[in-house]
């Protein structure tokens, strides 16, 4: 069969004489009209401050308690220790007292939060081991070049886990105690387990396969990080299943912030016992503070946070402002289109003048 000769001449790129490819294919061509756009706008502003106001009262619903405690108290004789590097490996305990003047009712919430702190640093984010923190026995001892210079200490052995995340490890302890107004004081009981995303803590992060061996069997010829005062596979003398790279502190830890400034878990309130049934009372608290983590290298701060949680997380006031803004532009552009409108007319017979 012979070859379909191509068109010549001048019409030859003219497109083919249908509906698609002529546009005349049927549509909707709404007429916007001020009878339609000026109710829309009006509608928009309505749902916006409807959806701002409800999510202030939501957030203001929230209650909230930061303290500073970098040279808060006692503190202030830890803070100084720590400039010095010869003393890191020293003790240092410290004790904030606060009031709560009004009661936290439901679950609290107990946060550690760092500033100036940039865990979003590329480099920094990288230099870890994933294969190693999921369990495979041959990273245990060969840990990856992204890890550098953090991968073996000053014998030549590896680092187990390696890498700048885990050496940098937030390594400050708390104990809360309430003091009632009548009685002895207690201790404020925190569940420091199943503070962890289930997927980091199932499948992320898994600890080597034992075969009958004990946890510091299998991590035998590691080391701990450079700046770790105890090792991996005893991070938690008071629960064995808390040890090694599934330790709850350590997962909370590796999952780098988004921001210089930010918060992680450190513990909920067990409210089994009472006073706790209902929340934190109303009362005086001290906070007793094993003070470990220098900040004066990157001149950051140290905070401890107590707050409730809603459906809509933390306080947080961004969103409900954005709408609140949202809805008042919106209602001005509202008011200046209606007036142009009123002015001119419908069919804009003043502007014809």
């Amino acid at each position: 069969m012979g070859k379909v000769k191509a068109k010549t001449g001048p019409l030859a790129r003219r497109p083919d004489n249908s509906a698609f490819k002529q546009q005349r294919l049927p549509a909707w061509s709404p007429m916007l009209t001020a009878n339609t756009v000026l109710p829309f706008f009006y509608f928009m502003a309505l749902i916006c401050m409807l959806l701002g106001v409800w999510l202030l009262l939501t957030a203001q619903s929230i209650q909230e308690i930061k303290l500073d405690y970098t040279e808060a108290g006692t503190c202030n004789l830890c803070f100084k220790k720590r400039k010095n590097v010869s003393n890191a490996a020293q003790s240092c305990s410290c004790t904030v007292v606060f009031p709560v003047e009004k009661a936290f009712k439901g679950d609290v919430f107990f946060y550690y939060g760092l500033q100036n702190f940039h865990q979003n640093l590329r480099r920094y984010m990288d230099s870890r081991d994933d294969g190693q923190m999921v369990g495979r026995k041959q990273k245990l001892k060969n840990p990856s070049s992204y890890c550098e210079p953090f991968t073996t200490d000053t014998n030549g052995l590896p680092i187990a886990p390696c890498g700048a995340v885990a050496n940098s490890i937030f390594n400050d302890s708390f104990t809360l105690t309430y003091h009632g107004s009548s009685g002895p004081s207690v201790p404020v009981p925190l569940l420091r387990r199943g503070i962890t995303w289930y997927t980091d803590k199932n499948i992320k992060y898994r600890n080597p396969k034992i075969d009958n061996l004990t946890l510091a069997e299998v991590f035998k010829g590691t080391a701990q990080p450079q700046y770790w005062q105890k090792p991996v596979y005893e991070l938690d003398p008071l629960d064995p299943t808390n040890n090694g790279f599934i330790n709850d502190d350590l997962i909370v830890w590796m999952r780098e912030a988004a921001f210089p400034n930010f918060k992680k878990l450190y513990g909920v309130l067990y409210r089994a016992n009472k006073p706790f049934t209902k929340g934190l009372p109303v009362g005086n608290y001290s906070i007793t503070i094993s003070y470990n983590f220098p900040v004066q290298y990157f001149r950051g701060r140290k905070e401890v946070v107590l707050t409730t949680l809603t459906w809509f997380g933390g306080q947080n006031h961004f969103l409900p402002i954005a709408y609140l803004v949202t809805s008042s532009l919106v209602l001005l552009i509202a008011v200046a289109l209606t007036v142009v409108w009123w002015k001119f007319g419908k069919n804009g017979r003043n502007m014809e003048e």
